[in-house]
This record gives structure tokens, C-alpha cells and sequence, in this order.
């Protein structure tokens, strides 16, 4: 009898770990938390940003009037911080964008997925 519960306690164990390891497979091959993010980011990217800077990889390089997101983000000084910093501040150079705190983490992260590319 208590070799059965043994067995069963086991078993729901293991069943627990791969369920564990299966999520974290799935948000390890950024199927959800980093697409949605980044998809995000692009979508506000190509409402607010696209008329003066280049936002794709594909066309990063070519004349613009300001600097392309792969190059912003390829900045040693580009991070995180930095660039939520410099969408909360003027710039006489840019229009000034009101962003929900949602609005500039997808941004960001939109960003900084162009970066080493």
C-alpha cells in the first residue's frame, strides 16, 4: 500500500517537472513573451517612428534623415535605461512622444532585439 502512494507521488512529480520544462521551453524559444513585445514595439515603430528613421534590419544603412534602430541600438551606450530615459525627455530634434510606460517597454525592447544586427 505505501509502495503504491510511493509510486503515484513519483509520478505526479514527474509529470509536474516535465510540465515545468515544457513551459520553459516554450518561453525559452521566445514563442510568446518576447514575440508579442517585439511585435509591439515594431507596430508602434512604424506609426510613430518610420517618417524619420529606417526601423528594419533590411533597410538598415541607407540615407535617412536620423539615425536607423539598428544603429541606435548598437550604441555601446544603448540600454534599457538609456533609451526609456531619452523617451521621457525633450529633444528640439524630435517631436515629443507621450508614451504609456506599456508603449516605451515595447519600444525599448524592439530596439534592442536590432542590436548585433
Amino acid at each position: 500500500m505505501a509502495r503504491r502512494y510511493l509510486v503515484h507521488g513519483v509520478a505526479a512529480i514527474l509529470a509536474a517537472f516535465a510540465a515545468l520544462v515544457i513551459i520553459r521551453l516554450h518561453s525559452a524559444s521566445g514563442a510568446s513573451t518576447v514575440a508579442e513585445g517585439g511585435a509591439e514595439g515594431h507596430r508602434l515603430a512604424e506609426a510613430w517612428c518610420k517618417a524619420c528613421h529606417l526601423i528594419d534590419i533590411k533597410t538598415a544603412g541607407t540615407a535617412h534623415t536620423a539615425p536607423d534602430f539598428a544603429a541606435i541600438a548598437n550604441q555601446p551606450t544603448t540600454t534599457e535605461l538609456s533609451l526609456k530615459v531619452f523617451f521621457a525627455t525633450n529633444h528640439h530634434s524630435m517631436p515629443n512622444l507621450i508614451l504609456s510606460a506599456d508603449q516605451a517597454d515595447a519600444l525599448v525592447r524592439y530596439i534592442l532585439s536590432l542590436k548585433g544586427k
